[in-house]
């Protein structure tokens, strides 16, 4: 270990090259500070880089491994942040939160200065069903459990839903940005049901103000980071101007209703939330002209459809059951001769088969399948292509993206990775690098896949349907899941 400097006092905020600690970054450089930012760029960017800061790349589960210096102040923000993704995606989160924590709590241990801690107000809401809010609230309780019996100093603060410069989308993204996208694209407003759940959304800036402030003045527990005025998430809706373009999505585990919202002990520090969400909306839209409307149209590649049908099938016919207002058109097979007098399982459900009723029409549909999407295309403004599985399907959508450029997901539904010959490995390989994205049901079939095609997942943009195809795909993914689940 160095000693501390004595000109400068020195600021390690984990994640600092996130939405909200690249902001603290930048706040703290410029009130004097020497900051180390230690990110493993899960969810940050290099693009969020700011003048005047130390940037080191590492997982805070090994922060002794890349910061020698003894610090003045600890900011831990950097930890997993999206509730309703993490019931995917449990071992991620047990990885970034639980383990990270840990090396972050002997870090602060071993160099005896302050700690503050960016917890989560899912604790005080009215679900706390998800991975996320139940690795926030353990961890919150062993901050205050090592400061306690180790006489060390520390805050712990909630933050409630910021928004602001720097914000991400997909997966990972925050509700502001999502909606900002689809309003840029002209994509429907995906708005998860009912909607009367209410978000105390609050600036990053003000989430700045009140971390600094907590910095230097805060002791213990209890430190909520948010706006006292709240909105319905249909609310927002209406503040974009989305008016009847707007689509109801299914429940989701982790989403709550509403969370109590506590100041008290912030605001005696001198700290209060002074920036309006419907003026920074209204400022968005003047500035932006909204994209010209969009087709609620997906195009989707699957092997086969009912009759003959899986678990990958079943789920997406519960999808489309689920989202009346959109059209899929799905690019299947015949697969058998009852498929010629079965119709579409859902109303907004229209099929287009290839071959002769036969399992052989597997081996047609990359053949023909492109020429049908291609048609298709032609005559609807679709919002993207999908295939459902990464087989003959996902071939036919390789070459018709190959022709057309069109964005291209694939999702892994309940599909079996582990066990495929090295022609497959292969295939499966190229398929993935051809797509624009491919999400797994869950993180270990994720991980799994990686190791099969020896890459990394594509996460690229799907363009203008994206923050909507996030919100398909993560609806899709949730009836897998429940339905592996049950079985």
């Amino acid at each position: 270990m160095t000693k501390r400097l004595e000109n400068k006092k020195l600021a390690v905020v984990t994640g600092g090259a996130g939405f909200v600690g690249s902001h603290l970054c930048e706040r703290l450089a410029k009130d004097g500070w020497r900051v180390i930012s230690l990110d493993n760029y899960f969810t940050g960017s290099k693009e969020n880089h700011v003048p005047g800061v130390e940037y080191r790349e590492g997982h805070t589960k090994d922060i002794e491994k890349y910061i020698s210096e003894m610090p003045d102040i600890i900011y831990h923000l950097g930890e997993y942040a999206r509730v309703e993704q993490s019931v995917l995606e449990p071992d991620v989160v047990e990885d970034l939160n639980t383990r990270g924590t840990e090396g972050v709590l002997a870090f602060w241990k071993r160099n005896r200065c302050k700690l503050v801690y960016a917890g989560s107000s899912t604790k005080f809401g009215d679900n706390l069903d998800s991975p996320y809010a139940r690795t926030k609230k353990e961890n919150t309780e062993k901050v205050r459990a090592v400061g306690d019996a180790e006489r060390l100093p520390y805050a712990i603060t909630y933050f409630y839903n910021g928004y602001g410069p720097r914000e991400r989308s997909g997966v990972y993204g925050t509700l502001i940005e999502h909606f900002k996208r689809m309003y840029l694209s002209g994509a429907p407003c995906a708005v998860v049901r009912p909607g009367t759940q209410e978000r105390n959304f609050t600036h990053v800036l003000d989430l700045v103000d009140g971390l600094v402030a907590v910095g230097e003045r805060g002791e213990g527990d209890e430190y909520g980071l948010g706006n006292e005025k709240a909105y319905s998430i249909r609310e927002v809706a209406e503040l974009f101007g989305f008016g009847d373009n707007v689509v109801m999505f299914p429940t989701r585990p982790g989403n709550r209703m509403t969370a109590d919202l506590d100041t008290t002990k912030t605001r005696k520090l001198g700290w209060s939330a002074g920036r309006s969400l419907e003026e920074y909306i209204r400022s968005f839209v003047e500035e932006h002209p909204r994209g010209k409307q969009r087709d609620k149209r997906v195009l989707v590649f699957s092997t086969t459809f009912a009759p003959v049908s899986g678990l990958a099938e079943d789920a997406f016919t519960e999808l489309a059951r689920a989202v009346p207002e959109v059209e899929f058109a799905i690019v299947t097979t015949r697969f058998s001769r009852d498929a010629a007098h079965t119709p579409p399982p859902a109303p907004n459900i229209t099929l287009h088969r290839i071959g002769f009723g036969a399992p052989f029409d597997k081996f047609l549909l990359p053949l023909l399948g492109p020429f049908v999407g291609f048609i298709l295309w032609s005559k609807h403004r679709y919002l993207f292509a999908w295939g459902l599985m990464a087989s003959y399907a996902a071939l036919a959508g390789f070459f018709f993206k190959t022709v057309v450029g069109a964005p291209f997901l694939i999702t892994l539904a309940d599909q079996n990775i582990d066990d495929l010959t090295l022609l497959r490995r292969a295939l499966f390989s190229i398929l993935l690098s051809r797509a624009d994205q491919v999400y797994g049901t869950h993180g270990a079939q994720e991980a799994t896949a990686m190791r099969v095609a020896g890459k990394t997942l594509p996460r690229n943009s799907l363009g203008e349907g994206d923050a909507f195809a996030n919100a398909l795909r993560f609806a899709y993914a949730d009836i897998v899941r429940k339905a592996q689940e049950q079985s």
